[in-house]
């Protein structure tokens, strides 16, 4: 156990890191960094995870290694509505769902083919392995005055005069 605890940190210190150029691709099979918020601590937790991506979401697997227990994440995962992933340079918060059963042999498959790991894991267990997608949570855009070259904020009509010097200038 402290082996593998300490190749994920060693793991995650270096994609963060690296923004990802170093991590992502971990023998052939796509990664990214999941923080969640611990149910009990409420401490942020980062762990990577293999993911294959579907129509712009993110599909993890809450397989454990195919153990009978849940993974940890996967508990703080379903007490929270939302998390963050980092997927090569960017991070960004993200909502989940469980793939619905009618859909669960398609993703299956879609991750055995990426993730040859998770065959063995499926026949290891008797608990039904959470298949999860992650979509990224729509931020609106902040609406910000412009400012002038010294900070200050510029009116309407001093917006509206540069414009139309911009214009005269330009040929416009």
């Amino acid at each position: 156990m402290a082996n593998w605890l300490w190749f994920t940190r060693a793991h995650c210190a270096v994609y963060r890191g690296t923004r990802g150029l170093i991590g992502e691709n971990l023998i052939g099979i796509h990664m990214l960094l999941l923080t969640t918020t611990g149910r009990k601590s409420g401490k942020k937790r980062v762990l990577p995870l293999a993911y294959v991506e579907d129509k712009g979401d993110f599909v993890v697997v809450a397989s454990n290694g195919g153990a009978e227990k849940a993974p940890a994440w996967w508990l703080n995962l379903r007490a929270a509505e939302t998390a963050e992933i980092q997927v090569r340079g960017e991070r960004f918060p993200v909502t989940w769902s469980l793939v619905p059963e009618i859909r669960r042999m398609e993703h299956w498959r879609m991750l055995q083919a990426a993730i040859p790991a998770y065959r063995r894991y499926r026949g290891s267990t008797d608990r039904q392995i959470p298949i999860v997608r992650l979509r990224r949570v729509a931020t609106e855009w902040k609406k910000e005055p412009m400012t002038g070259g010294k900070g200050e904020t510029t009116s309407k009509d001093e917006r509206e005069s540069n414009s139309a010097r911009h214009s005269a200038v330009a040929g416009d």
